[in-house]
Formats: structure tokens, C-alpha cells, sequence
């Protein structure tokens, strides 16, 4: 499965076309699954351009977004930056996503993945590598009932970042795991996951650049080409 990661926490400052109110992210995930994605994760922003759990622009977003690509699964960040008492906004949400990303590494992880299971939104467990996040989250009653493992390569590093997937890929084995790497080593964890029949994303939340280094035009352009790169690997194996 590839997910297209819309825009994450990022600003306008950073790209020109980084969605950010529920109508660029409609017309960005419309985008996105016409050029392969199956799957999208995004952050919802408020008035300001913040990442945001609050239930009005959280609703605003899924339902724009779930209005273009009827059919294709929705989720949001719930990362510890959007604010206070998470999980009381959780319960306050109007319209539900299909699922949502639970940091390990955040105080709180567990008291909000029990939230969110509560009224039936989908995990995505992110672990972080180089964190005690893996140990956290297996410790929880409840590990096998996400929807999949979020395993993030936070080493930006292309050579080195490709030991750090294969090392936290071996300590989650056994579970449906989605890998993904960020900003210079994206592409290069993208591999590691197509190699080894994995899920992954990409998105102008994990990199600005396409596979040759050349800036990124948007989030569809990033799609087709992570679509093209796994397509080779496919028949190489």
C-alpha cells in the first residue's frame, strides 16, 4: 500500500503548493490517488497554519478530503504539537477519520490510543527509530488491535538511514508495518520498504525532493514517482 503524507507539520514558507486548507487538501489528494495513492494521512491546520486536533477543522478536512476520493481511507496526526488534552478532542470530534497516528515516543500515547479505539478510529503506531518508542508501544495491553505500525526513520541520512530501517523493521516483525523515511533519506527507506514488500508514503510531509534531488512540483508528482520505483522493484524480484 502506498500513502501519500500531504503536508505535515510544515508552513507555505516551505513549498508553494503545500495544502493547507480542507480545499487544497481535497484538490491534493484528489491529485495524489489519480497518480497511485491508496491511502492518505494529513495534518489539519487552523486559521493560522497550525497543525490542529480540534474537532471543527478536523472535520473540515476529512470531509473535503473524503468528498474527492470517495472510498480512499482518511487519517490525521494527533502528534503531541497540536495542542493540549488530545484526547479530550478525540472524544469531541464530529466526524471521525479512518484512522489516526499515535507518537510512542509522546507522553500520553497510550491514554489516546485507548481514546481513539474507543470510538472506533484506526491506529497507525508511529515508532520512531533512535527513541524507546518499539518497547512502549509492545508493552501496551493493546498493541495487536492497530491498524499497522507506522515505523519512521528519523536518521536523514540516505547510506546510513537504510541500516536504521532494516534494524527497527526486524524489531517490529510480525506486524503490519507501513516504513517511511524523511527529508534526504526518503527515497532511500522507500526502497528498503519496496524491497522487502512493505508499505510506505510519500509526501511533501517527508520530502521536497524527487528521486534525482530536483524540487518537488507537489504531492501527485511524488506519488507517480514513488509509483515508478516500486513498479521496478516489483519486477526485479
Amino acid at each position: 500500500m502506498l500513502q501519500v503524507c500531504l503536508n505535515g507539520a510544515r508552513g507555505r514558507a516551505e513549498h508553494e503548493r503545500l495544502p493547507l486548507t480542507p480545499a487544497e487538501l481535497a484538490a491534493a489528494a484528489k491529485e495524489a490517488v489519480a497518480a497511485g495513492a491508496e491511502d492518505i494521512h494529513l495534518h489539519p491546520k487552523d486559521d493560522g497554519g497550525a497543525d490542529t486536533m480540534e474537532p471543527d477543522h478536523v472535520a473540515a478536512a476529512v470531509t473535503a478530503v473524503r468528498s474527492a476520493v470517495p472510498g480512499i481511507p482518511v487519517g490525521v496526526t494527533t502528534g503531541a504539537w497540536t495542542g493540549a488534552d488530545r484526547a479530550g478532542h478525540v472524544r469531541a470530534w464530529s466526524v471521525l477519520p479512518d484512522h489516526a497516528s499515535v507518537n510512542w515516543h509522546e507522553d500520553g500515547a497510550a491514554e489516546l490510543a485507548d481514546t481513539l479505539l474507543e470510538r472506533g478510529v484506526g491506529i497507525e503506531a508511529g515508532i520512531f527509530s533512535g527513541t524507546g518508542a518499539a518497547e512502549r508501544f509492545l508493552a501496551w495491553p493493546r498493541a495487536g488491535r492497530v491498524l499497522r505500525v507506522l515505523a519512521e526513520i528519523t536518521d536523514t541520512d540516505p547510506v546510513t538511514a537504510v541500516g536504521s530501517a532494516v534494524a527497527l523493521v526486524e524489531e517490529l516483525a510480525g506486524r503490519p508495518i507501513l516504513l517511511h523515511g524523511e527529508d534526504d533519506a526518503a527515497w532511500a527507506v522507500l526502497a528498503v520498504a519496496g524491497a522487502r514488500g512493505l508499505s510506505t508514503r510519500i509526501g511533501l510531509e517527508d520530502t521536497l525532493r524527487m528521486p534525482d534531488g530536483s524540487p518537488a512540483p507537489d504531492n501527485a508528482a511524488l506519488v507517480a514517482a514513488a509509483r515508478r520505483l516500486l513498479a521496478r522493484r516489483v519486477r526485479r524480484s
